[in-house]
């Protein structure tokens, strides 16, 4: 089975659409400090509206928990959103949302309030998935970041109405299917983070899926520890060495090399521009933490991902946030980046610290592909089921 898409469609002039966004942005001093998602959001919205279609948009906003909180309402970003699309966004409430949705014109948008000022949002309660029907002929999804949710507006509407995948979320798939789902080997997979427990299920799946598995971040001290290292005051969370050994072993018997770091850059304290030592593995003094991969062993990743065909990328390789520790993030970075353009790698990065990591790079945009997800795009990577994917394919 397959998806429909936007091509599926056929003629939409006069007909109500919902299409499931993400406009769930930052906001300082009552506006939008950040409108990536909002411009992601601006092919599909601004095809259905140029063939005639009536878009509503449906979306969340913060975590009202159920109940209309003022500071989360949708009103707050519509003016925004308008600016992004360049065109006219109506602001509907969901009181008489029927009579204005009835108003609107060939070519209308408008924004729905907030979805989770319904506590059924996040229950996916049918009464609701009813009442937001009723207001649309067909339904988009558009929000792969949200998809990992079986909410109302993700996953109850995609089965009530006609369903699609919009732009951004066929973009999206597209570039997950090239990563892991049918890739070009060799596959290398770096994955970063401060924690090896909040990864345990990516790096247990990735190892029967990828040739090559970089760990980096503080999570890479649990497997140096796991292997005798004495790794002194950095994080590390020694209760899970015995987990570190299995998903080593799991590697070898799958065939993939598993890359930890053999020189490292310590520091005594944790702050920016502190003194720094740049050191073998084994020479970490008690008093030291490592905040970051040596030199050395960043050209020999280089050296990995220039005979690999596919790269996927989640995480920070160290405590990128606080220079200089940010090196070997923004080195490996550049190099995925240089052999994607010459076109022998693709590349496909994702989660909230992943997109800041490259955009500090000056990469963001050199990658064949990076997921705004943060959430989604985990879940992706341990290779579970998103709910608002699976409705699309029916």
């Amino acid at each position: 089975m397959t998806y429909k898409t936007l091509d599926d469609i056929g003629d939409v002039a006069g007909t109500r659409i919902l299409v499931r966004e993400d406009l769930n942005v930052p906001m300082a001093d009552g506006r939008v400090s950040d409108d990536t998602r909002l411009r992601a959001t601006v092919a599909t919205v601004s095809e259905l509206a140029d063939r005639g279609a009536i878009v509503l948009v449906l979306a969340h906003f913060g975590r009202p928990k159920g109940n209309p909180v003022p500071s989360m309402s949708l009103a707050l970003v519509t003016a925004a959103y308008a600016d992004v699309l360049g065109r006219p966004v109506r602001f509907v409430d969901w009181d008489g949302a029927a009579d204005a949705v009835a108003t609107m014109r060939l070519g209308d948008i408008a924004v729905l309030e907030n979805t989770r000022f319904f506590a059924g949002e996040e229950r996916n309660d049918p009464e609701l998935v009813e009442r937001f029907a009723a207001l649309g002929d067909l339904y988009v999804n558009d929000a792969f970041s949200a998809a990992h949710r079986a909410h109302a507006s993700t996953e109850g509407l995609a089965r009530q109405l006609p369903a699609f995948a919009g732009r951004a979320m066929e973009a999206e798939l597209g570039a997950l299917e090239k990563a892991l789902g049918r890739p070009e080997h060799p596959v290398a997979a770096v994955v970063g983070g401060a924690k090896v427990s909040t990864k345990l299920d990516v790096l247990k799946h990735l190892v029967g899926r990828v040739d090559h598995l970089i760990i980096g971040g503080g999570m890479a001290n649990t497997f140096l520890a796991a292997r005798g290292v004495k790794v002194g005051r950095s994080l590390c969370e020694h209760d899970l060495t015995g987990t570190a050994d299995e998903i080593m072993d799991a590697a070898d018997r799958a065939g993939c090399t598993v890359h930890l770091p053999y020189d490292v850059v310590v520091a005594t304290e944790f702050q920016p521009d502190p003194a720094t030592r740049t050191i073998n593995v084994h020479e970490v003094a008690a008093d030291e933490m490592i905040l970051d991969i040596g030199p050395a062993a960043v050209e020999a990743l280089g050296d990995v991902l220039k005979n690999c065909r596919t790269l996927v990328w989640n995480g920070p390789l160290g405590a990128f946030e606080t220079p200089p520790f940010d090196a070997a993030t923004v080195a490996l970075a550049r190099t995925a980046a240089a052999l994607t353009g010459d076109g022998s790698l693709v590349s496909v990065a994702g989660g909230g610290d992943t997109v800041a990591a490259l955009n500090q790079a000056g990469v963001g945009d050199a990658f064949t592909f990076v997921s705004t997800a943060g959430g989604a795009f985990l879940e992706w990577m341990e290779g579970r089921e998103l709910p608002g994917v699976a409705a699309l394919f029916r």
